[in-house]
Formats: C-alpha cells, sequence, structure tokens
C-alpha cells in the first residue's frame, strides 16, 4: 500500500494522477476507437447508432465507477488511519454488493433497450443499430462492474500503476478487434460492441490474476466477504450520492443528446462525435477529481487536513490551465479535429466544429468543481456535489440547451455554452459550501 501522507504534495497527485490519466485515456480511446473506426467504414446512421449506445454506455460506466469510489475512500481513510482491519471489511464487502448490483442492472437494461431508445429519440435510421449495439454492451455489465471495483481497489491502497497496465492491454484488443469487425467483417455497430465487452473481460480477467498474485498485502479474510451494514453503509454513503450526482448529469446529456436528436440526423452525429471529444479531453480535471479524493482521503484519516486542503488547490490549478489551454486550441482547430471522424459530410463537421469551440470552454471551469467535489468525497461529503450538479443541471444546463435549439436553429455555437455556463454556477456553489462548512475538514 502507497502511503500519500507524506512528502510533497504536488509530486505525489503527479504520481498519483498520471497513470490514473493514462488509464482514463485508454478506457476512453475505447469508444472513440469505436466511432472512428466506424466513421471510416459506414455512413452517418451508423455513426449515430454507435455514438448514442456508447453515450448510453458511458452514462452506466460512470455511474458504476462512483458507487466503486466508495470502495476506495472506505479504503484509503483506512489506510490513512493505519486501520488495516476496516481495509479488509471494505475490499472484502464490496465483492457481494457489486455482483449484486451488476445482476439487477443486466436483467433491468436488457429488458429496458426500447425503452431507453425511445426516449433518446433515436433516428429512425439508426434504431436497430443502436439496439444491437446497446444489447450487446449490457450482456457485458458484469464485467464492466467487475473491473471498477478491482480498479477502486487498486486506488484505494494508492496503486495507479497496475490499473494502466491492464487496460493497456485491453485497449490494444479492443482496438484489433475493432479493426477485424468493423472493416472486413462488416459488422458495423454490433462488431464495436463486441469488441469492447471481449476487450473489457480480459481486462477483469488480468486484473483478478494481478490482485491475487500475492504481490498486494490484501488485509482480507474469508468472514470480511460476509456483507455487513456498518461496511455497506460506509461504502455506499459515498458512492450513492456520487453515483446520484453523476447519474444525473449524464442524464443530463442524454436529454441534450435527445434534443440533438429532433434535429436531425447530421445534428445528432454532430454532437456524439463532440461529445466523445469532450469526454476525451474531460479525462485531466477527471484524474484530478480522482486524485483530490484518494490523496485527501488519507490525509484525512491521518487528521492532516492541510495536505487535503493542497492537494484541492494544485488540483484545481493544474486543471484550469489545461482547460484553458484546450479551449484556445479549439478555436483554430475545431474543424480539423471533427474532420477525423467524418471526412465526407460537409454539414456534420461544420456543425461538429460550432459545437467544439464553445463546448470546450467547458474544460477550465469543469476542473475547479471537479476538485471541489473530490475533495467533498474524502470526507464524506459526496452529498455537497450532488447538490450543486443537480441546481446546476436544472437551471442552467438543460434550458439552455433547449432555448439555443429554439432559438439558434441554425448554429450549434449556443447550445455550446450551456456546459460551461452550468460549470461556473457549479464552482461557484462549492466555493460557497467549503466556506460555510469549514469545521468538517478542520476539525
Amino acid at each position: 500500500m502507497n502511503n500519500l501522507t507524506e512528502g510533497s504534495v504536488f509530486k505525489l497527485l503527479i504520481k498519483f494522477s498520471v497513470p490514473y490519466l493514462i488509464a482514463c485515456f485508454l478506457q476512453t480511446f475505447y469508444g472513440m476507437a469505436d466511432l472512428y473506426i466506424t466513421g471510416q467504414y459506414n455512413p452517418a446512421a451508423i455513426i449515430s447508432a454507435v455514438s448514442i449506445g456508447s453515450q448510453v454506455m458511458h452514462m452506466i460506466t460512470v455511474v458504476l465507477a462512483a458507487l466503486t469510489l466508495g470502495v476506495t475512500i472506505a479504503i484509503s481513510q483506512s489506510v490513512g488511519a493505519k486501520k488495516d482491519r476496516d481495509a479488509g471489511k471494505a475490499i472484502g464487502n464490496s465483492v457481494g454488493l457489486f455482483m449484486i448490483i451488476s445482476f439487477f442492472m443486466t436483467i433491468l437494461l436488457m429488458f429496458g433497450v426500447n425503452m431507453i431508445l425511445n426516449l433518446l429519440e433515436t433516428p429512425a435510421e439508426s434504431v436497430s443499430a443502436a439496439r444491437d449495439y446497446l444489447l450487446i454492451c449490457f450482456a457485458g455489465i458484469p464485467m464492466i462492474t467487475a473491473y471498477n471495483v478491482i480498479a477502486g481497489i487498486f486506488r484505494g491502497m494508492g496503486d495507479t500503476k497496475t490499473p494502466m497496465v491492464l487496460i493497456f492491454i485491453a485497449g490494444v484488443l479492443n482496438i484489433i478487434g475493432d479493426i477485424i469487425l468493423i472493416g472486413p467483417c462488416h459488422m458495423g455497430a454490433a462488431g464495436a460492441a463486441i469488441a469492447t465487452v471481449a476487450s473489457q473481460s480480459v481486462s477483469v480477467i488480468l486484473s483478478l490474476i494481478f490482485l491475487l498474485s500475492g504481490k498486494y498485502p490484501l488485509p482480507v479474510r474469508r468472514e470480511d466477504l460476509r456483507l455487513t451494514k456498518p461496511t455497506i453503509s460506509r461504502i455506499l454513503s459515498v458512492g450513492v450520492p456520487v453515483a446520484f450526482q453523476d447519474g444525473f448529469i449524464q442524464i443530463s446529456f442524454l436529454i441534450i443528446t435527445r434534443i440533438a436528436n429532433s434535429r436531425g440526423v447530421d445534428v445528432s452525429a454532430a454532437v456524439g462525435i463532440v461529445e466523445k471529444i469532450i469526454t476525451f479531453l474531460f479525462l485531466v480535471p477527471s484524474s484530478m477529481m480522482s486524485s483530490v479524493s484518494v490523496i485527501s482521503a488519507q490525509n484525512a484519516g491521518a487528521k492532516k487536513h492541510e495536505r487535503s486542503k493542497e492537494a484541492m488547490r494544485i488540483g484545481m490549478a493544474v486543471s484550469f490551465v489545461f482547460g484553458l489551454s484546450v479551449h484556445l486550441i479549439c478555436q483554430f482547430a475545431a474543424s480539423s479535429i471533427i474532420t477525423l471522424f467524418i471526412h465526407d459530410d460537409a454539414n456534420v463537421v461544420t456543425l461538429g466544429a460550432q459545437y467544439l469551440r464553445s463546448y470546450s470552454l467547458d474544460c477550465a471551469f469543469a476542473g475547479i468543481q471537479f476538485c471541489f467535489s473530490g475533495f467533498f468525497n474524502a470526507y464524506n461529503r459526496s452529498f455537497f456535489s450532488f447538490i450543486h450538479n443537480v441546481i446546476s443541471v436544472l437551471c442552467v444546463r438543460i434550458p439552455a440547451t433547449w432555448l439555443a435549439g429554439r432559438y439558434f436553429p441554425q448554429t450549434l455555437y449556443p447550445m455550446g455554452l450551456a456546459a460551461p455556463m452550468g460549470s461556473l454556477l457549479s464552482s461557484l456553489i462549492c466555493l460557497y459550501l467549503y466556506k460555510t462548512h469549514k469545521p468538517y475538514w478542520e476539525s
């Protein structure tokens, strides 16, 4: 287990976040590779199907990762407080808990696939391919859940390098599968889904081999596998509010996708491509948030609160500088970036470039509220993150997107401003909560 309560906070943050960032980059690359390779062999209708299906899967993965954050935080706090038995209970209980969760999620999603496609107003040309994509991916939910639990255990012990290596291997396999199944085999959206599920399964198998290899001094006993109310409550008290928060945000993205889909297949394809790009760009602030969560949690457990706050401030600075740089680059290179995904439809490229130029500003503002959220999670105040995100989504993101579509039907630039406006509001609410609840991180 890695001790994050001693040494330079900046160096620890970079050391922890870089492998996590690379792992997230590779995982996100799954979806981007699907979309890129699909675009080389298929028309806009199939591209739209893959973008819609992968966005649904991204939402599910985000919610599962958020739930497993409770495992990571519980382990990190126990490691910081030098309570190995509590860490063992968190690891053991997480196995049984998430087996149950993945079983019920798989059944509900398989039966609800048509309802999901209808709610998103999936273009008629894309419905069949999108259904195939989702049904295959839904069958892989247990593997997605298992990987996130195991990765959460590794990170809770301060290890981000092992998940990075495992995801790299799975990422290479995913790309090879995409090239074969989408290209020569002409399987379209179904091929993309099969490649994704197969590669995810490989990452789970390899993760279990690493975890059980004896390299890690896991403080787990047989009795820890029995679900106990105090341990489950400890995991869920962090994971559930974060899952609701992230799920709510992803639902807002799906509502935005619905608004885009109602404007035709070209707008649907353009928005789908940009959402993939933004997901990729958000890896830096997301990795900062997770790193702040783990480092602050260990230091909270060790009662070193100033180090926790320092980690949050450094994470914000890094995220903001990165986000502002990305926004400036997108002002000049947006069309070229969109062309990477679709090269034979000028209207999709034009619409996508408009959307990316304004939406990219969110990379700067989101980093601030992400790091606040990571800090709140470390102190078991994940409900704060839920509050500011709900207010942001209901008061800014969804209304602004709808208004932009209604009053600016010829361009997607105003629609792209909804996200950064929402993140700015979230950041201000976070600052207020941080200032008014100081006893939680000063006692």
